[in-house]
């Protein structure tokens, strides 16, 4: 998927200005689309240059004019082309897995404190998007309806925190076995 393609699917929903974007890959698809704001600006100005997108400016008192996008009907049509052809498998690459296949050359003390920062990231990021699942399923029946999709694409996002958490587990008991300690607690049980 491209930064482009994520951005014209924000803005089919409702016009939004870079800063809106941003705060959307933030609070809706920073569990599986991340964008650093220089990209995301960058990108508005080529899908503008390409007529995939609207602008218009919105004057703000003591700020300069607000730059608010909307998708045109060529950027509308691009977005169902691409929605059409078929995604690639995702791939990954982590330098956490590349560390433990490595391990035995490693001290697992080193592995352990590794993994444990990591955990504490999945912990938090799980706990977000539970967060976020408390709100969807607060809302009324016909909105959580229109809602499925994307809270589809926020499920895979908690089941796959929550496989990462007990693969965690896993790797921590071996840590602990080649140290010779007791195998800790899991963060966050």
């Amino acid at each position: 998927m491209s930064l482009r393609h994520a951005i014209l699917t924000l803005l089919e929903t409702e016009p939004a200005s870079g800063y809106d974007i941003i705060r959307h890959f933030k609070q809706s698809l920073g569990y599986f689309w991340n964008a650093k704001h220089q990209q995301v600006y960058q990108e508005l100005r080529r899908l503008s240059d390409e007529g995939w997108l609207l602008c218009s400016e919105q004057a703000q008192s003591d700020k300069p004019d607000r730059k608010v996008y909307s998708i045109s009907p060529s950027g509308r049509a691009e977005l169902r082309r691409w929605l059409a052809e078929p995604a690639p498998p995702n791939k990954i690459n982590d330098a956490l897995l590349v560390k433990l296949y490595a391990g035995a050359l490693a001290e697992p003390d080193n592995l352990r404190a590794e993994l444990a920062r990591h955990r504490a990231t999945h912990r938090a990021t799980l706990d977000s998007l539970q967060e976020i699942e408390r709100q969807y399923l607060a809302l009324e029946p016909q909105e959580q309806a229109r809602q499925r999709l994307p809270y589809l694409t926020l499920r895979r996002g908690i089941l796959g925190e929550q496989a990462w958490l007990a693969w965690a587990e896993e790797v921590e008991a071996e840590l602990a076995a080649r140290a010779g300690q007791p195998h800790a607690e899991p963060v966050g049980k």
